[in-house]
């Protein structure tokens, strides 16, 4: 049989590449205020520019996102220190959302700290990562887009897992090659089991390992039966985030301060506070007494707002 070969005018070839976009609208700010004069500032400029243009740029899935569903997130690279031979001392704070179904408000996905960031850098170097290289030719040039690689799949992961029961799977996987593939070198800490009990590898275990399987369950439910159905059905909506709360405490009993749990409540109490404000009595006592086991820096704000 004949294969018939379709010509395909340009401007539809521009609209089917438009349609597989990046699927990140992402913004990072490097801060070098801390930093002193000796070194020149418009390093940073320059740095800052190189890693929007990677992190926005980059094709991070398969998957098709449309404009419009384009994942908001934001880095703040807080430079503390350089030295002479170019290596840079830092914190790395992620914070990311999704929109609530029905509503135009954005719910918190990511608000984590990694206070640990160490990576080499010269102005104008080349900002690349290779999941199949994660350590490239020298550990401390590709240690700072390995961990923005590592926790763009872990937003990536959490945003699928909200919409679909273990929907984040690929996306966690992935940041566990990254951890297995680390960059490695003695100024470099976060990514072993050893560098403490909450750094990228205990996240990445958490989210990839089957005893902490009913973690997917708890992102699920909170936010595709819970926060999503808040506008059509409040009570239905607070139940499913209260079965969130008790499949937390189920990880939280057996395997207390788990860094999973931890990393699910970093920044979420607000948020929480708001949906059971106006709970009835037993289910708020019910939900106060969970999260204030478990948000411990938070118990105090809960205590004060749903007693």
């Amino acid at each position: 049989m004949l294969k018939k070969f379709i010509i395909i005018p340009v401007f539809l070839l521009v609209a089917v590449a438009a349609l597989r976009a990046q699927e990140l609208q992402a913004k990072i700010n490097v801060n070098g205020s801390r930093v002193g004069s000796q070194v020149d500032k418009k390093v940073f400029q320059t740095l800052q520019n190189a890693l929007n243009t990677f992190l926005n740029n980059r094709k991070w899935t398969n998957e098709t996102f449309q404009a419009n569903e384009k994942i908001v997130c934001n880095f703040l690279l807080n430079i503390a220190e350089v030295s002479s031979d170019n290596i840079y001392k830092a914190s790395l704070t992620i914070q990311a959302a999704r929109p609530v179904y029905n509503s135009s408000y954005d719910s918190p996905l990511v608000n984590f700290i990694d206070d640990a960031v160490t990576f080499r850098y010269v102005e104008f170097q080349p900002v690349e990562f290779n999941e199949n290289r994660v350590a490239g030719s020298d550990p401390l040039v590709s240690n700072l887009t390995a961990l923005l690689a590592y926790y763009v799949n872990i937003i990536l992961g959490m945003d699928f897992d909200s919409f679909a029961l273990r929907g984040g799977d690929a996306y966690f996987q992935k940041a566990q090659n990254i951890v297995s593939n680390a960059p490695d070198s003695r100024d470099i800490v976060g990514w072993r089991n050893f560098d403490g009990q909450r750094n990228r590898y205990w996240l990445a275990d958490n989210l990839t390992n089957s005893k902490y399987a009913i973690l997917h369950d708890a992102i699920y439910s909170y936010y595709r039966l819970g926060m999503d159905n808040m506008y059509d059905n409040e009570t239905e909506a607070r139940t499913a985030i209260l079965n969130t709360l008790n499949f937390l405490n189920n990880i939280n009993t057996d395997n207390p301060n788990t860094m999973g749990v931890q990393f699910f409540f970093q920044g979420r109490a607000r948020e929480l506070i708001g949906v059971f404000k106006k709970a009835p009595p037993d289910e708020k006592s019910r939900a106060l007494d969970l999260v204030s086991k478990m948000d411990i820096s938070n118990a105090n704000n809960y205590k004060q707002e749903l007693r």
